[in-house]
């Protein structure tokens, strides 16, 4: 599966692209938490951060594998 993922990962460009766009729904996530009082749409916000976070961490998953 994570052979598939290599052209993403290992063009820098594109994947420098995709990684700004999770920048920012992080953020916007972020500010979520800041603002919300209540409770399950803090805990969407975190575990979307969460989810967000491991596929920003792809690109090393990917070549530990490869390399």
């Amino acid at each position: 599966m994570y052979s598939k993922l290599k052209p993403l990962v290992g063009n820098n460009r594109q994947w420098n692209h995709f990684s700004s766009y999770i920048d920012a729904l992080i953020d916007t996530h972020r500010k979520t938490l800041e603002q919300s009082n209540d409770i399950t749409d803090i805990s969407r916000a975190q575990g979307s951060i969460t989810a967000l976070r491991k596929v920003q961490r792809l690109r090393d998953e990917v070549s530990e594998l490869d390399g």
